[in-house]
C-alpha cells in the first residue's frame, strides 16, 4: 500500500467522524509509519483486517471531503492569506507614508498569527 500523505491531513479533519478502530489503524499506518504487522500485533487483528480497515477508512474520508470540502477549504484559506501577507508585505516596503506602513505592518504581523494556528 502506498502512503497517500493527504490521510494524514483528511484524518485531522474528519478523524471524529471515523470508527474508533479504523481511525485508529489508519493514524498508526499514516501518522507514526507503523507497519500493518506492527499494527496487526498492536490492536490484535490479522494484517489483512488492518489493510481492509485501513483502505476502508481511505474511502470513508474522501468521500467526507468530496461531501463536505473542508481540506480543500482550509487550502484555499491558506492560499488567500499568504497572498495577502505578500501584498501586504509589498505595501510595506514600497510605501513612504508611515501610517500605510504601519497598517500593512499589522496586516503581516495578524496574518503570521492565523499561519501558526494552522
Amino acid at each position: 500500500m502506498e502512503k497517500n500523505m493527504e490521510i494524514s491531513l483528511l484524518l485531522d479533519f474528519y478523524g471524529e467522524l471515523l470508527k474508533p478502530s479504523g481511525r485508529e489503524a489508519t493514524y498508526l499506518y499514516y501518522n507514526d509509519d507503523l507497519s500493518l504487522s506492527e499494527i496487526a500485533a498492536e490492536t490484535g487483528i490479522t494484517r489483512q483486517g488492518v489493510r481492509d480497515s485501513i483502505r476502508r477508512t481511505e474511502r470513508q474520508l474522501f468521500e467526507f471531503e468530496k461531501k463536505l470540502g473542508l481540506l480543500g477549504r482550509f487550502r484555499q484559506l491558506e492560499e488567500g492569506l499568504d497572498d495577502i501577507a505578500r501584498t501586504a508585505g509589498t505595501i510595506a516596503e514600497q510605501t513612504t507614508d508611515n501610517e500605510i506602513h504601519s497598517l500593512a505592518q499589522e496586516i503581516l504581523r495578524r496574518a503570521g498569527e492565523l499561519k501558526e494556528k494552522d
